[in-house]
């Protein structure tokens, strides 16, 4: 049996909307973790993170929220929503590497004081009112931080710990380090997901016959690129032109329908700038999707995408892609 397959959150692209279309149309994957909301100290949440948890707009997904969060109690009261919304899980946030996000201590920032960390835990898992996952970078700077943090991880239920094993100065740049994921594996009883540079079905392949004892694969850009990933994994059949199109122009319909003109385009060219990946000599077509300015002249420049591009051989997220 294939391991279970889930969708990383990416900001401005996964939405509830993208998720909701994607279940739709390409199954395969298990979760569908939601971009991160981050509660503040009234105790609120934003409207556009109640957009996204909102168990309607989830209907039918199976979908994780996801915390970014370095105060115990404003977690807390977070997770307790969230459990009387009818979610089954909330999954913190230990991976992000923005920096205007880890200049505040949170996301992959939390890595930077164990201490800190420790007492977030104690306090968390003392008190959550529903299981908790972990998704995490392996340090700051250096991959020997791991040793520690896997140490500090392993004394929690967490009901799963994602590792992307990159450093948060890494960002998404260099190799992954995979042997810490390996000693991880023999390290610690907790159920592990991997996450990192998985684009093509042989890289999934691969991942899984070299770690055995891997709970899960966690994928982002390599899913958003080919939707059709997951379902190809678990013995379907591959991406095809024409499903890509029809799921472009759905997802272009719903946001159009959606957001203000100038938001819908934007959001449309990430998700075009990930497809082009799939597709032969796309260049020329994304450089007129990346000068569109409305919706006419979007629908122009991805209508010329797809009917001049063919489907690469083996389409899958490129890192170097323009």
């Amino acid at each position: 049996m294939p391991l279970p397959v889930y969708f990383a959150p990416l900001e401005g692209v996964t939405d509830a909307i993208f998720r909701r279309l994607h279940r739709e149309r390409f199954p395969g994957v298990a979760k569908y973790y939601i971009p991160f909301i981050s509660p503040t100290q009234n105790l609120r949440f934003t409207s556009r993170e109640l957009s996204a948890i909102a168990p309607e707009a989830n209907a039918g997904v199976p979908a994780v929220p996801q915390v970014l969060c370095k105060d115990a109690e404003q977690f807390l009261w977070a997770a307790r929503e969230l459990a009387q919304m009818g979610y089954g899980e909330v999954n913190l946030n230990l991976g992000c590497p923005s920096g205007t996000v880890t200049a505040k201590g949170k996301g992959a920032g939390m890595l930077t004081d164990v201490c800190h960390l420790e007492r977030f835990l104690d306090e968390v898992f003392a008190r959550a009112p529903l299981p908790v996952s972990v998704k995490t970078r392996i340090g700051v700077t250096s991959p020997a931080e791991f040793d520690r943090l896997l140490e500090l991880f392993s004394r929690y239920p967490i009901c799963e710990l994602t590792i992307h094993p990159r450093t948060r100065t890494q960002f998404y740049k260099g190799q992954p380090h995979r042997e810490v994921f390996a000693r991880a594996l023999e390290q610690t009883a907790l159920p592990l997901v991997y996450n990192g540079d998985l684009f093509l079905p042989e890289d999934c392949l691969a991942l899984e016959r070299d770690y055995p004892g891997t709970r899960a694969l966690m994928l982002g850009r390599g899913l958003i690129a080919n939707p059709a990933l997951a379902r190809t994994l678990a013995g379907g059949p591959p991406l095809e032109h024409e499903e890509l199109r029809a799921f472009h122009d759905t997802l272009f319909s719903a946001y159009s329908a959606r957001y203000p003109g100038h938001v819908a385009v934007g959001r449309m060219r990430e998700i075009s700038r990930h497809f082009a990946c799939c597709l032969e000599d796309a260049h020329k077509p994304l450089k007129a999707i990346r000068k569109a300015a409305s919706l006419p002249a979007y629908a122009e420049a991805a209508a010329r995408l797809f009917d001049t591009c063919a489907l690469r051989e083996n389409p899958g997220f490129t890192p170097d892609a323009p």
